[in-house]
């Protein structure tokens, strides 16, 4: 016996028009709400610059969408991050600051005696010098 597999199940139903259910409540719900705002404030002008607002909402939960998501779930996501508990590990560890300022001018010229690069004529000469250095203990291994 064969069953039918249903295809395209990540797609929404359109059943309001050219509306999913989603959309059609978020479109719904949004000009219910615009509507108790005029009824409350009983002033058209009073009550655009809201009524705006809630519609460009509720058209923006409806229809917009970022890296293919809906923006109900980039608007999830960002309640989530900002209060939701956030994990820092990195401390940063406090250095011991010198006694006195003849230790800290003695730190000062050893670490610059560390990190100073040897100045040389040429790096070639150096890495021929150096390869030579090498090759010269490996022949003395093998003489040995």
């Amino acid at each position: 016996m064969r069953f039918q597999v249903p295809q395209f199940i990540e797609v929404e139903d359109k059943i309001f028009g050219p509306l999913t259910l989603k959309q059609f409540i978020y479109l719904a719900g949004g000009a219910g709400l615009s509507f108790v705002v005029y009824v409350f404030l009983n002033n058209l002008f009073l009550s655009a610059i809201p009524i705006i607002a809630i519609m460009a909402a509720s058209a923006t939960l409806a229809f917009y969408k970022i890296n293919n998501r809906p923006f109900i779930n980039v608007m999830e996501s960002a309640f989530k991050y900002f209060w939701g508990n956030k994990l820092f590990i990195w401390k940063k560890a406090e250095k011991p600051q010198p006694k006195d300022a003849e230790t800290a001018i003695k730190d000062a010229k050893n670490y610059a005696s560390v990190m100073v690069p040897k100045i040389a004529d040429s790096k070639l000469k150096d890495l021929a010098w150096s390869l030579d250095i090498k090759e010269s203990i490996y022949s003395d291994k093998n003489q040995k």
